[in-house]
């Protein structure tokens, strides 16, 4: 029967992939199915292995590692570099299908340092090794490629981009498995400084990251908005635990607020309760707090996304890049020609594409920009309006309380 990995890659592709790596690399490497077996391998075996083997317990075996260390390497998502039992170096790659490891693409043996006493000191002591089958083992040592720690990362980079694409859904897969646990190292930074940080109140929300993570979303930063939300995130864990019905609360009130930030950005109501109502659909099926996180992250692509999707194809990245300018300095005296120049255009010119583009003048949006972060301002602290007002980038009370009652309808004081 016709092993399963060859049914979803063609057997004649796999075979030139190996052959183009061992003629590049002069490195020994294999096709290994599900289960670990060999079906094809380029290099020859070495005496080294063969000596060893003979004294391999026979309840363990060289395909039992290699079979666990691909099944280790599809649960990551990449590339694994591990150490047989005979501390050879080896790199793994799994080829699999909707979680399903169908084979993978075993590179080594190798060493990263030249092999010494210690090297098969262990080895010996662990599997009772005989002296001269030893010093046999230490002789055959020495033919064994040995490449630099640096070496191995590249060659565990470009086994990666060899065949990642082989299964297109095990590319997507990996990609999203990788994306998770960049997520969840993220979120437990985030936790870990809060323990740490003895003078953070664990009943004390972040509010100012909260805020900031709405200007980031705003201006289109998103990878920004995704650091923002790791850290509210590992806020939540820290204060709440992992329980992940409240957790889910927790991202209900979290869209909620990417929500009206994406439509105070720009982006049509309709197309953002189509979203936040499919979010809280997706939610009942969520069972795990990874999966939640990453849900929550993926929102923040699609409600980005409305917000710019208005904005033509002709000068969309200048626009962002003085939305963004925009953001970062609206607090103090910021004119058109100085956003101008920050983008290298004619002031003329910039105005014309920035109302093209966003359907505001440089003027109004500034002004919207500053009175979102003032009706924040308002709503979480005790600060004066005078000082609200000179905080935002207004020059005067009096201009603040004007502009503030003609974006919102309320007066400062009626709105706090």
């Amino acid at each position: 029967m016709e092993p399963l990995l060859y049914t979803m890659i063609p057997k004649q592709t796999l075979h030139e992939l190996l052959e183009t790596f061992y003629e590049c690399m002069n490195l020994s490497i294999q096709i290994l199915d599900e289960k670990g077996e060999i079906l094809e391998a380029f290099g020859k075996q070495h005496s080294y292995c063969r000596i060893f083997r003979q004294f391999l317990p026979k309840y363990d075996s060289c395909r039992k590692i290699h079979s666990n260390a691909s099944n280790l390497a599809m649960s990551l998502g990449e590339t694994y570099i591990f150490s047989c039992h005979s501390n050879l170096n080896h790199i793994v790659f799994p080829l699999a299908n909707k979680n399903m490891l169908l084979g993978s693409i075993l590179a080594g043996p190798f060493l990263m340092d030249s092999p010494d006493a210690l090297l098969l000191s262990e080895v010996a002591d662990r599997y009772a090794i005989p002296t001269p089958n030893i010093l046999e083992m230490y002789e055959e040592a020495g033919k064994i490629p040995v490449f630099e720690p640096s070496k191995v990362t590249y060659i565990s980079r470009m086994l990666y981009y060899m065949c990642s694409g082989l299964v297109t859904s095990s590319k997507d897969q990996l990609i999203l498995k990788q994306n998770k646990l960049t997520q969840q190292s993220k979120i437990n930074e985030s936790i870990q400084q809060y323990k740490t940080n003895t003078q953070i109140n664990q009943k004390s929300y972040p509010y100012e990251k909260e805020k900031a993570l709405i200007t980031k979303l705003k201006t289109g930063d998103t990878e920004q908005s995704k650091a923002l939300l790791n850290d509210l995130l590992g806020y939540v864990f820290f204060a709440e635990g992992s329980n992940l019905e409240v957790v889910k609360s927790r991202a209900i009130e979290l869209s909620s607020l990417l929500s009206r930030a994406a439509i105070e950005g720009g982006a049509t109501s309709d197309s953002i309760l189509k979203i936040n109502n499919q979010f809280l659909k997706d939610l009942q099926n969520v069972n795990t707090l990874d999966n939640l996180c990453y849900k929550l992250q993926e929102t923040i692509d699609v409600f980005t996304g409305c917000m710019f999707n208005y904005i033509p194809n002709k000068g969309s990245e200048i626009t962002r890049r003085a939305i963004r300018y925009i953001s970062q300095n609206f607090s103090r005296p910021l004119t058109l020609d100085e956003t101008a120049q920050h983008v290298h255009l004619n002031p003329a010119y910039f105005s014309t594409l920035f109302k093209q583009s966003t359907g505001s003048s440089f003027k109004e949006y500034l002004n919207m920009v500053r009175i979102e972060e003032s009706k924040r301002l308002l709503a979480n602290t005790d600060h004066s309006i005078i000082d609200i007002a000179l905080a935002t980038g207004f020059e005067d009370q009096s201009y603040f309380s004007k502009v503030f009652k003609k974006y919102t309808g309320l007066t400062p004081r009626q709105y706090r």
